[in-house]
């Protein structure tokens, strides 16, 4: 199924199937949560202005926000700041059961959608609100990804001393999202009880902060500062990064005194498996200024293919490092079908994850492309009880927009 069938995209065989969701969301957090609800099999409609939400256009690593946070979805594009606009909004939202937000404090309510405003009409839709930080002193603070990255303490972790550094990807953002999946299908099961629905939230900063429990518990029973992760004392003797004779970088891990065996068997180095200073892990923690030197020698002496090999038959913790265009042609992901071919709306093809998770040994696929903008504008409007002459004099006076533009 592809962004021409609009109004017929749910598989009826997926949990979700059913399930009306009106994703209002921009940028990462908010069409996070309608990805993961959408590829259940979800219908999510995505409420985009009448130019088209911001990501559609963003260049550097923006580029890639909306196809890949959008997919299997519908888009519907209204001018919510117009009364005509707004009355469109509010009768698509009393037709479902989800509605998903992300924008600054205030903004909802503004605009006349906040929950107090909707739940006497709408008595049974779930409303998530998506938040840089719950209630509280913070809570009316602007906040992107990076900022509560460097607020939590996850920044300081990731990078050497002195460095902090922000992880490699929208992890918070990503991560809030799912939360606020969580929560959406907890007050769905308890709609299931009480019939009634409520509004549910999720926040950046708290879920940076669920990232960081590992290491408040570490600092509450330690009497030093946490080091961050590049300066942590290891529990493991080696668990580091190595260049091979080609130049590739790759990590090695040897957490177990029968990794310690495995990998000397393995890459034939008997003078290592007999010397007893280096016979358990705390020997070799302790032997590490030695011990490093030596592993870094064996592998440099080796291509990737070959370290790759004897590692793999060791079986020890081992991975070549990737970049990002390299995994369209990972093995384990193609042979998985764990990339789903995509068309975006721009004509690019291409592959991009599914969700990491299986059904009844099945991951959930694409049932529809990353929409157009407004492509199903047209389709929703009619649904609703909207005419064609009226969709026209909405489309003449730029209040919809009905599609056709990337």
């Amino acid at each position: 199924m592809t962004d021409t069938d609009p109004t017929d995209r749910q598989t009826p065989s997926l949990p979700l199937a059913g399930l009306r969701v009106i994703d209002f969301g921009h940028t990462v957090m908010g069409p996070t949560a309608g990805l993961v609800l959408a590829d259940l099999g979800a219908e999510v409609i995505r409420l985009e202005p009448v130019s088209g939400d911001a990501t559609r256009t963003l260049k550097g690593f923006g580029t890639g926000y909306f196809p890949f946070f959008n997919r299997n979805k519908t888009s519907v594009a209204v001018d919510l700041k117009q009364p005509d606009g707004l009355a469109v909004a509010k009768k698509l939202i009393a037709t479902a059961d989800v509605l998903i937000e992300n924008f600054g404090p205030g903004t909802m309510e503004r605009l006349g959608l906040g929950y107090d405003d909707l739940k006497t009409d709408c008595p049974r839709l779930i409303y998530l609100s998506l938040k840089g930080f719950s209630e509280g002193p913070y809570e009316n603070r602007v906040a992107l990804d990076e900022v509560v990255q460097m607020m939590s303490g996850l920044a300081f972790m990731t990078g050497p001393p002195g460095h902090p550094l922000r992880a490699g990807s929208s992890v918070v953002d990503i991560l809030g999202g799912v939360f606020g999946v969580i929560a959406v299908q907890a007050a769905l099961r308890q709609r299931e009880r009480t019939g009634d629905g409520q509004k549910v939230g999720a926040n950046l900063f708290e879920s940076a902060m669920f990232l960081m429990g590992q290491h408040l518990a570490y600092a509450a029973q330690s009497d030093e500062p946490v080091p961050p992760m590049p300066a942590r004392v290891s529990a493991w003797a080696v668990y580091d990064q190595f260049t091979t004779k080609d130049e590739a970088r790759v990590f090695l891990g040897i957490t177990s005194d029968r990794h310690w065996q495995r990998f000397c068997d393995t890459f034939e180095r008997p003078d290592l498996a007999g010397d007893d200073t280096l016979a358990t892990n705390h020997q070799r923690i302790a032997k590490r200024e030695r011990l490093i030197p030596v592993v870094s020698e064996i592998i440099a002496s080796l291509t990737v293919e070959d370290v790759a090999a004897k590692a793999i038959a060791a079986k020890l913790p081992f991975a070549e490092i990737a970049h990002p265009e390299q995994l369209f042609d990972d093995p384990h992901l193609n042979a998985g079908g764990k990339l789903a071919p995509t068309r975006f709306p721009d004509g690019t093809r291409t592959k991009l994850p599914l969700l990491p998770l299986e059904l009844s040994g099945t991951t959930p696929g694409l049932q529809n492309d990353p929409p157009s903008l407004g492509n199903a504008t047209h389709a929703i409007l009619a649904e609703l009880g909207y005419d064609q002459a009226a969709i026209q004099d909405l489309a003449e006076n730029n209040i919809i927009n009905l599609g056709g533009k990337p």
